[in-house]
């Protein structure tokens, strides 16, 4: 039996700004439920405060919170294992910010693509502060609970590189070789294949070109026919020079576990619309049993929320003690 010292630790989240969709399913939840499932101690932050990153005010975040541990307990999160918390309530989490702040220059938080990437694509008339400290603020979410193990996308890189730096820099200026307080986290790439939003563009909650999980099967079809294809009729698999079309293949083989190629030599002359509708069938069947148990518990808000309180002040208990280790190290105890 796998014991608790035995547990890798891994932090994972989702930022309070929409509904999840099928790119977070495939790329990030489905991994979760897997790690969770061989052992992993799985800590899941809903980082409130970051929603004001790259917009004035963070709207409806009751609701919002709701709809994201709907969608993390309807995929198979076991809410008796998994700690989900949110960042507010969290404050030795948030104290972490000013000491890991100054480990890491202003030219530094500057050159992250990343941060570039939100910049361009910020909601605000000016970028705030937050959003240029937001790798710094990653770091406090992943460092907090010593997490080993960081589930990202290719982009995020950038964001777990700056927390290895931060760890790394803090274990050197502070435990004076001695044992590091911080392991250096590694990243875990899933190996899911990109899929696009319905717009050919990277999918997005903000850009609308996604699809929720939560969605009707009559919404999923609507959106799946307005999808963004080409005009050649043979539909065949090549990311490089049809990657609209290869992304809804690919979409359709995560559903049916089957091989995108396999999809596309099917569908062979069948154009854009049968390939629309094998991949609404192949998505809806695929999200059917998620969203039954997703409408379940929907019905019982209070359960919801005792789950979160039980994340929380598991949380709290980690962060105390993360930040007590800290400030003994740097002689911050009066």
């Amino acid at each position: 039996m796998t014991t608790a010292a035995f547990r890798p630790r891994v932090l994972t989240g989702d930022r309070p700004t929409g509904p999840l969709h099928l790119g977070h399913y495939f790329g990030s939840l489905q991994n979760r439920v897997r790690l969770q499932s061989e052992g992993a101690e799985l800590f899941i932050v809903i980082p409130d405060y970051q929603v004001l990153t790259d917009r004035d005010t963070a709207e409806k975040l009751p609701e919002t919170v709701e709809e994201l541990m709907l969608d993390y307990l309807a995929v198979g999160i076991d809410a008796e294992r998994a700690v989900i918390f949110t960042h507010s309530s969290v404050p030795a989490l948030n104290q972490l910010l000013l000491p890991f702040l100054s480990l890491i220059s202003t030219a530094e938080l500057h050159r992250n693509p990343t941060v570039k990437d939100e910049i361009q694509h910020s909601r605000q008339a000016q970028v705030s502060g937050l959003m240029l400290t937001y790798p710094v603020h990653q770091a406090a979410d992943i460092l907090f609970c010593k997490a080993r193990l960081v589930p990202v996308g290719q982009d995020q890189l950038p964001h777990l590189e700056a927390t290895r730096t931060i760890a790394r820099r803090f274990n050197a200026r502070y435990t004076r070789g001695g044992s590091p307080l911080f392991p250096e986290p590694e990243a875990l790439l899933s190996a899911m294949p990109l899929l696009l939003g319905t717009d050919g563009g990277k999918m997005s909650k903000s850009r609308g070109n996604a699809i929720a999980l939560g969605a009707g099967e009559d919404e999923t079809a609507q959106l799946i026919r307005g999808a963004k294809t080409d005009t050649e009729r043979r539909i065949t698999f090549d990311p490089e020079h049809r990657p609209e079309v290869s992304s809804l293949l690919s979409l359709a083989g995560l559903c049916q576990g089957r091989d995108p190629y396999a999809v596309a030599e099917e569908i062979g002359e069948g154009g854009a619309s049968r390939l629309k509708a094998l991949v609404t069938e192949a998505v809806n069947e695929h999200l059917r049993p998620i969203r039954k148990r997703r409408a379940e518990l929907a019905g019982d808000r209070g359960y919801l929320r005792e789950v979160l309180a039980r994340g929380n002040a598991r949380a709290n208990e980690v962060a105390d003690v993360t930040l007590a280790q800290v400030r003994t190290v740097m002689g911050m105890t009066y």
